[in-house]
């Protein structure tokens, strides 16, 4: 298992934007999965860990883009129909086997290799076969319905880069050249675990007192989403001593920890120094609301990821910032997400200096898409995520929100997958 660097997560300053942190993530954080080798059916969702080049030109060869009759232009009669013999017939995976001949069409069928010359296919129903020959009408242009060999790829073309994660659409380009396995890294090892003598599992009962642990289930089915592969280990007691331990002995086979809850400077707050006792721990004070501080470090060689407590705060940092830390390690090349211009369906006081994300639902009105905002903004309040569709993004330059403005919105298909 390949190492975390020591210092990859110091940082000694103020306030950090939100696009700093993910700026230092991307320049500072190396893969730490392996690569190994898959099918091809077999790599969906995963990391691509090499280029893929074009060994050929795709497609290999001119081919007709229709059925119907394969001719050279310039054997066309200008403003009538044209009368000429059929002499051949090529289907795909059959050429015809030499060159077209001037004066001649041939029957061609969808992806059939263009006879050599020949330039130009008229489609089936344009035509009207007579007693060997084929009568073609006027108007088509030069070139119609031909496919050129390369048109998509070329041969030594990188076609998939490295740090990709692969779609259907990139497994079948990958087809496409001819790859039938990939060099893949492979999923990232997960360790969740929650830590609060309060806190129990849903499976059991909740005294007074006591609460039902939402995040960890939630944090490893964000990772789950992610195609991490998850080891859950349950809730740890208020006790330093087993926690060191327990965060000691995760560290040894897995990649990544992460817990929520745990890190300030509480007595009972005994996460810091269970995993100072292994490694060390930053706290990353983010201008960004929900979710400041946040902690990262490292136990032995192996990421430490400390989120929020209240589960709001713990879903928004995960997706936001944890999401992209865990695709680096991945080998993943792009981090951040994508996000989408919507109008905002809402009135919102917010002030300049911190990145802050409201949750909300989108509407169609009128053919725009409009974000409403959930009724409640508190960090505790979970209902709020299962009525959302995603993130309002309002960036630290930003004001107050008015309704009716522009918005950019981050949905939960992008994050959450």
């Amino acid at each position: 298992m390949a190492q975390l660097k020591d210092d990859c997560f110091a940082f000694g300053g103020e306030l950090m934007p939100m696009d700093d942190a993910l700026a230092i993530l991307a320049e500072r954080v190396e893969p730490v999965a392996e690569a190994e080798t898959v099918p091809l059916a077999d790599a969906l969702g995963r990391t691509l860990a090499e280029d893929i080049s074009a060994p050929r030109d795709v497609p290999p060869h001119d081919n007709s883009a229709v059925d119907g009759y394969a001719v050279f232009f310039d054997d066309l009669q200008d403003g009538g129909d044209t009368r000429l013999r059929v002499g051949g017939r090529v289907a795909a995976g059959h050429p015809l086997g030499r060159a077209g001949e001037r004066g001649e069409a041939v029957r061609i069928f969808t992806g059939a290799p263009m006879p050599d010359g020949m330039d130009t296919v008229f489609m089936e129903e344009d035509c009207t076969p007579d007693s060997g020959d084929v009568i073609l009408p006027p108007g088509l242009k030069q070139g119609a319905n031909r496919r050129f060999r390369g048109e998509d790829v070329q041969a030594g073309d990188v076609v998939i880069a490295a740090g990709s994660r692969l779609r259907p659409q990139e497994l079948g380009l990958a087809a496409s050249v001819g790859r039938g396995t990939l060099s893949v890294y492979r999923p990232l090892r997960a360790a969740v675990f929650s830590t609060g003598d309060e806190v129990r599992d849903p499976s059991d009962d909740a005294p007074e007192g006591c609460i039902f642990d939402a995040n960890r289930f939630s944090v490893m089915g964000l990772l789950k989403d992610m195609g991490c592969a998850v080891t859950d280990l349950g809730i740890l007691a208020d006790d330093e001593d087993g926690m060191a331990e327990a965060l000691g002995s995760a560290a040894r086979d897995h990649d990544v920890l992460l817990t929520s809850g745990g890190v300030s400077a509480g007595e009972e707050d005994h996460v810091k120094a269970a995993v100072e006792r292994n490694g060390e721990i930053h706290f990353w004070r983010l201008s960004i609301k929900p979710g400041r501080p946040i902690a990262l470090g490292r136990v032995g060689g192996t990421a430490f990821v400390g989120l929020p407590g209240n589960p709001v705060a713990a879903m928004v940092t995960f997706m936001v910032l944890a999401r992209p830390l865990l695709l680096r390690l991945g080998g993943a090349r792009e981090i951040d997400a994508p996000r989408y211009p919507v109008i905002a369906g809402f009135d919102y006081k917010k002030k300049t200096g911190r990145r802050e994300w409201v949750r909300a639902r989108l509407n169609r009105d009128n053919g725009r898409l409009v974000a409403q905002k959930y009724r409640s903004g508190g960090s505790g309040i979970l209902t709020s995520m299962v009525f959302a569709d995603g993130l309002v993004e309002l960036p630290e330059e930003r004001g107050n929100v008015t309704t009716g403005e522009q918005v950019d919105f981050l949905p939960f298909s992008e994050v959450a997958r």
